[in-house]
This record gives C-alpha cells, sequence and structure tokens, in this order.
C-alpha cells in the first residue's frame, strides 16, 4: 500500500548482486523519530550502495541527515554511494551538508605583532575622532544656547543639578568622611613615631583639598550619575524618542546633553567643597581620638599649610571632572544599541571611560601644577 501523509519514516535494506538497496519511504520529519543507519548496516561490506526512492510524500532535514549519514559511511568503508534515485533538491542539500562537514571554515589565523599594533592604533583613532566630534558639537550647542538663553532647559537643568548634587550628598559625605579618617589613621602611625602628630592636620587638608575630596567625588558621581545619564539616554535610544527628537527638528544634544554638563559643572565643585568638610571633620575626630590634638590645634595647623591655591586646584580638578562625567555618560547613551543588553553596555561603559579618562586628566593636571609651581 502507498504510504500515507501520516506514516512514519522508514528505511529498508535488501542485497543484490553484492549491492545494498536502501528503500526510503514514510513521512520524514526532523520532529519525529527517523531509522539509524548504525543499526540498519550489516557486517559485509558491499561494493556499493544504491538508493530507492519509493512513497515518500513529504521529506525535510532529518532525511538529508539519514543520507548524509550513509554517504559518510561509504566513505570510511570506500563503498560506492549511488544517490541517481534521489530527487534533486534532495542530492544537492545533501552535497552541500557534505562540504560543510568534510571541508569546516579554518580557525582564524594568529596576528602577528604588527597587525594588533595597527589595530589597536586605529581603534584608537576611531574613538579619538568620536569624542572631538561630540565634544565639538557640545561646543557650538554651549554657544548657541548661550546667544539664545530662552531656548535652554532650565527646568531640566535644575532637576538634574538635584539629582546629581542634592541627592549625591549622603554618599558623597559618607566617603568622603572615611577617607579623612583612613588617612589620618595611616599618618598617625607613621608621623607618631618621629613626633610629629601635629602634622596629621598639614597630610589630610593638603591632600583632602588637592587630590582625594575631587578624585572621590568623581569616582561617586561617575558610578552613580554617569550610569544613569547613560542608561537614560540609552533607553531614549532604544525607544527611537531620540530619533523623534530629531525628526521634530530638535538636536539632541541641545535637549539632552547641555542640561546635563550644566548641571554637572555646577555641581561638582559645590560637591567637592563638601567633600573637603567632611574629610577634614574625619581627620579631625582621629587627631582627637588617638593623637589627642584638639580640634582648635588641628585647624590652626591646617590653616598654616593649606592656602586659596590648594582650594582653587581641587575646584578646577572637580569642574573637569564633572565635564568629563557628563560627556562620557552622554556620549555611551547616544551610542549605546537598541536593546536592553545595550542599554547596560552603554551604562558600564560611561563608567570605565569616565574614570580612566579621570585617573588620566588627575595625571596632567599633576605635571602641569608643579609646573606652574601651585
Amino acid at each position: 500500500m502507498p504510504a500515507t501523509d501520516t506514516s512514519p519514516a522508514a528505511a529498508e535494506i535488501r542485497s543484490e548482486d553484492n549491492h545494498l538497496v536502501v528503500v526510503i519511504s514514510g513521512t520524514w520529519r526532523i520532529t519525529g523519530e527517523r531509522p539509524a543507519w548504525s543499526k540498519l548496516a550489516k557486517s559485509t561490506t558491499p561494493a556499493a550502495v544504491v538508493f530507492e526512492f519509493s512513497d515518500v510524500p513529504h521529506w525535510d532535514t532529518s532525511l538529508v541527515l539519514f543520507v548524509a549519514e550513509v554517504a559518510s559511511w561509504c566513505r570510511t568503508h570506500e563503498v560506492t554511494c549511488d544517490q541517481q534515485a534521489l530527487p534533486d533538491a534532495l542530492q544537492r542539500m545533501v552535497d552541500h551538508f557534505d562540504d560543510q562537514t568534510r571541508h569546516p571554515v579554518p580557525p582564524e589565523r594568529h596576528r602577528n605583532f604588527l597587525n594588533v599594533v595597527g589595530s589597536a592604533a586605529l581603534d584608537f583613532y576611531q574613538k579619538s575622532t568620536q569624542y572631538a566630534r561630540f565634544v565639538g558639537e557640545c561646543t557650538i550647542s554651549f554657544f548657541y544656547l548661550a546667544r539664545n538663553p530662552s531656548k535652554f532647559r532650565w527646568r531640566d537643568t535644575l532637576s538634574e543639578m538635584q539629582r546629581c548634587g542634592a541627592m549625591a550628598l549622603p554618599i558623597t559625605g559618607l566617603i568622603a568622611f572615611l577617607v579623612g579618617v583612613i588617612l589620618a589613621y595611616s599618618g598617625a602611625v607613621i608621623l607618631r613615631q618621629f613626633g610629629g602628630d601635629i602634622w596629621v592636620a598639614d597630610l589630610v587638608g593638603v591632600t583632602m583639598t588637592r587630590e582625594m575630596a575631587a578624585m572621590m567625588t568623581a569616582i561617586v558621581i561617575a558610578g552613580r550619575t554617569g550610569a544613569a545619564f547613560a542608561a537614560e539616554i540609552g533607553n531614549m535610544r532604544a525607544n527611537e524618542e531620540v530619533d523623534a527628537l530629531t525628526t521634530l527638528g530638535i538636536r539632541p544634544i541641545d535637549f539632552l546633553v547641555v542640561p546635563r554638563l550644566v548641571a554637572l559643572g555646577v555641581m561638582m565643585p559645590l560637591l567637592a567643597l563638601y567633600a573637603n568638610a567632611l574629610g577634614v571633620v574625619g581627620g579631625m575626630a582621629i587627631a582627637w581620638s588617638l593623637l589627642d590634638i584638639p580640634p582648635a590645634a588641628f585647624w590652626v595647623e591646617m590653616l598654616t599649610i593649606v592656602d586659596l591655591s590648594d582650594l582653587m586646584t581641587g575646584m578646577i580638578k572637580a569642574t573637569t571632572f564633572g565635564a568629563i562625567i557628563g560627556f562620557a555618560g552622554c556620549l555611551r547613551g547616544l551610542q549605546a544599541s537598541r536593546s536592553a543588553s545595550g542599554v547596560g553596555e552603554a551604562a558600564t561603559s560611561a563608567v570605565v571611560t569616565s574614570i580612566l579618562l579621570i585617573i588620566v586628566s588627575d595625571a596632567i593636571f599633576a605635571v602641569l601644577f608643579n609646573i606652574l609651581g601651585w
């Protein structure tokens, strides 16, 4: 009887004149069971294997896999595989499958040193070009909005100032206080051996005002606000809100980037001042409890070494760090891919880029201020 569309896949073998005939019948579906050639093959090795295609109402890749398995067995045992009875489409698919399995894609060759250096240099050039273009666009937007202040989004700027400034006070104050405690305690352990306990005030004052207040505040804001900027803008890009702004004739730089940059540029110096105060308080507490130095003596000694240049050095660094965090967060948000994973990658990249550029810029400031004698 002819096989119906619901008959299972079947393969039978018979011997004819030292040839092994494989009779294929039934409905072959990848979701159903199919015969295994390893169970059908006899222990004897025939001169050739011949296919016979009979009553097959439907077939898919399951039949391709079976025929390919038979062809592979024939190659292994050096037996001729005659596929002339098979449909042309099935033969082409089997040949293609056989080519892919017998000639896999060669692995990537190891790149030499020159290739690695060239690729790294090209990647550095492309990223530097992106940064320079973005900085240029932001500069143009600053000048445009300065000439047209009515188009500047003051309400968004105030909202961002609250988010990245006032709401960051608790974590910034805690970090600064603990940094002051660590500096005072570490300095006290060494200075007390030389009878210079009072110099702990100089150590804490100079270190906090020139370096640690701006640096720790920037790192906290990079992880808190920079990642938030990148995630927020990246989510807007994924939802095509950035494209909608462009369609309406609104530049995303003016609408999204500049208010955030202004907010960070204004709040970072204030947060650095706040961190200075909390760091000095932390150092003062350790000096009072561990070295028996009264707060008044600590304060007077600190003022003998810390002057306005130290304070301004920290403020300049804080402002620069704020601009770096804003640039990195907004740039990564605008570069995010249109997916949920792209938003997460943009936030991570914004934090890493911000911290890297903060460290590099701080090193540049250290050399520059040393040359200027500040």
